[in-house]
């Protein structure tokens, strides 16, 4: 019905928009509009993983998760997944299988997340990030399931993967 931008910066636009829902409704409406987002579980082995423990700062902590980053203008979700394997892991994955895809957020953000396992590793040399703080470790599902009843692993996105591939 109507659409305003009240804020576009380098990654999100925010806008406020007037929408009839099906029941006739009328409902003022605060999005963020997100280009999208890819997440990678890089298995090395059918039983060991690669897991980072990254520095968030918006939330002033490190947590465990899965590589992921979002999307560029026009890239494909199975592009960006080989491109973050390769800048944030060190490795391109030769085979990727699409295991889903989520909406973390849909009361508010347009963000879908496409879901991939990374198999086939091929070491490469890891993107020098200076806005990013990064460990990386291989572990085991049992070392997963243990960090995530510890309440160690509290990213969504990266829960919904280890759902998906049966690890949680």
């Amino acid at each position: 019905m109507s659409e305003r931008v009240v804020f576009e910066g380098r990654l999100l636009k925010i806008t406020t928009e007037k929408k009839r829902l099906p029941n006739g409704h009328i409902s003022s409406l605060e999005i963020v509009q997100h280009p999208g987002a890819v997440l990678i579980v890089p298995f090395i082995t059918k039983a060991k993983i690669i897991l980072l423990k990254q520095y968030r700062p918006v939330i002033s902590k490190y947590i465990y998760e899965l590589p992921a980053g979002t999307k560029e203008k026009n890239e494909s979700p199975s592009v960006c997944a080989k491109r973050e394997t390769v800048e944030e892991i060190g490795y391109y994955p030769r085979r990727i299988t699409k295991l889903g895809e989520i909406v973390p957020v849909p009361g508010y953000s347009t963000e879908r997340i496409t879901i991939y396992k990374a198999e086939d590793l091929i070491k490469k040399e890891k993107a020098n990030q200076p806005d990013e703080i990064i460990e990386s470790m291989v572990v085991t599902r049992s070392e997963v399931r243990s960090l995530f009843r510890q309440g160690l692993i509290i990213d969504a996105k990266t829960i919904c993967a280890f759902a998906m591939c049966r690890w949680l």
